[in-house]
């Protein structure tokens, strides 16, 4: 350390009062927004598309499985938008984890020579993360109005609750994982592995209907298996992006078999609404967790 370089440690209140630190996060909000900039400056580099990269990813996945689905004749009608329905918001899930987890390391020279508060690191991957899926969002809209896709409006109602679902259930592991990996570096190489096996448990590339139907011919007692598939929170949130965007179309496009669950469009809410719930408490123990290591930051990089 050169001598005339001077580390200041955050002074942090004693107590998390949820109120007060939103009031304080939002006084340095420059500092989440200039983070976000950096990122995405950062992520496009030397880039001469820049941005378009974010909107290419869901134009090539369009394109291959729209060719796929008309060669192999696919059980699934429509597969490219039942599958990016829900791959878009598994994308950002993950790209906000994995980048969360490191955000306060590899930002360790600003943690620590400055005071702000630290929430700000993770809820910069969020907001990253958060910008490519409105541009891929956006993308996929467009496609669907292309083609000529419609979605009843009931089912499309459910979309704006499946979206403030699945960013508060991030942004809740995006506090955990990045407080606990600066600690333990494993972390980062656990969650990698966490969400290969989490995808595969997500009906994200198959029917979900398939699940269901699978499961719930496994009755042992009182146990219905599906019950249990929907304890995994992003199945759950799959399901609300399937039926916003994909829509209840059994019977109405000539599937062969049914491709969503079973459960009316109300009872997709009440699941979305009752996770959101969930993960509200959630965020406020994760977010206490991330408080009270935060203090230790500075001296643990």
């Amino acid at each position: 350390m050169q001598a005339n370089e001077v580390v200041v440690r955050t002074s942090e209140p004693p107590r998390l009062r949820v109120l007060r630190r939103v009031g304080d996060i939002a006084a340095r909000r420059e500092v989440l927004l200039n983070l976000v900039r950096r990122e995405l400056k950062v992520k496009y580099v030397s880039s001469v598309l820049g941005a378009v990269w974010s909107l290419l990813n869901p134009v090539v996945f369009l394109g291959v499985f729209t060719f796929v689905t008309k060669v192999t004749g696919m059980a699934v009608p429509d597969f490219p938008v039942y599958l990016l329905s829900a791959l878009l918001g598994w994308n950002l899930l993950t790209t906000s984890l994995t980048t969360a987890a490191r955000s306060v390391i590899d930002n360790g020279n600003l943690v620590k020579k400055v005071a702000f508060p630290r929430e700000v690191l993770p809820l910069s991957s969020v907001g990253v993360a958060l910008v490519d899926f409105v541009l891929q969002v956006t993308v996929l809209l467009l496609y669907m109005l292309a083609i000529g896709y419609r979605v009843p409006l009931s089912s499309i109602a459910v979309f704006p609750l499946a979206i403030v679902t699945l960013l508060v259930f991030t942004l809740a592991l995006s506090f955990l994982v990045a407080a606990l990996n600066v600690r333990y570096r494993d972390v980062e190489h656990l969650l990698n592995l966490g969400l290969l096996v989490w995808f595969w448990l997500t009906p994200i590339v198959y029917a979900e209907a398939l699940v269901q139907r699978k499961l719930e011919t496994w009755h042992v007692g009182a146990v219905n298996p599906f019950r249990l598939y929907l304890l995994n929170p992003m199945a759950d949130i799959t399901i609300g992006f399937h039926r916003a965007l994909y829509g209840f179309v059994d019977g109405r496009t000539g599937a062969p078999e049914p491709v969503l669950v079973s459960y009316s469009t109300g009872t997709v809410a009440l699941m979305l609404a009752a996770l959101f719930l969930i993960s509200l408490v959630a965020l406020r123990l994760t977010w206490q967790l991330f408080f009270d290591l935060s203090g230790d930051f500075a001296e643990e990089l």
